[in-house]
């Protein structure tokens, strides 16, 4: 067996704090250095246009905001990492950095490549909102986790922000006049 793939074979994922939204500087600079690193992202709505508008775009964001995994063995030496731009510091425990299961990563990202490909919907847009027997409609406003969302409901003449599961919306069928 090759000594790299020995050493890859025994090597463990690590946490690394960054400094504040420095995450993808960290990650560019270790990974010039030849570490392998892995930040986990996600997709969020946020607002392109002046307050009361409606317009949105999406926008890819760390799913662990000031954290990213590194992959590398434990004798390997810390110093390169401690001084890389944009670290901040090894998450340990004492003096010695945690480990990360690779389960966990696996999880991580597997849960990652399904919510990109589950049906996303934009801030402002109508949905539909089906509960039962029973359809409305509403306008969509932000995720609130992996599976539920936050919509606007028009009840009793007033809109009323409520939080229900994304599997009970639907997206509303444009027409083109």
């Amino acid at each position: 067996m090759d000594a790299a793939v020995a050493n890859r074979l025994n090597a463990n994922w690590y946490l690394i704090q960054t400094k504040p939204r420095q995450e993808a500087r960290a990650e560019e600079h270790l990974a010039r250095q030849g570490f392998e690193c892995y930040r986990p992202l996600t997709e969020s709505a946020v607002a392109s246009a002046p307050a009361g508008t409606r317009a949105s775009r999406l926008v890819e964001q760390p799913l662990f905001p000031g954290y990213l995994f590194i992959h590398m063995h434990r004798d390997d030496s810390w110093y390169p990492i401690r001084s890389t731009r944009g670290v901040s510091r090894i998450v340990a425990f004492g003096p010695n950095p945690c480990p990360v299961s690779d389960k966990l990563i696996d999880e991580i990202r597997q849960r990652a490549h399904v919510t990109a490909d589950t049906q996303s919907f934009h801030h402002g847009e109508k949905v539909r909102v089906v509960a039962g027997d029973s359809e409305m409609e509403a306008i969509f406003l932000c995720n609130d986790g992996e599976e539920r969302a936050v919509i606007l409901l028009n009840l009793l003449q007033r809109q009323q922000r409520v939080v229900l599961a994304r599997q009970n919306l639907q997206r509303v069928a444009s027409h083109a006049y």
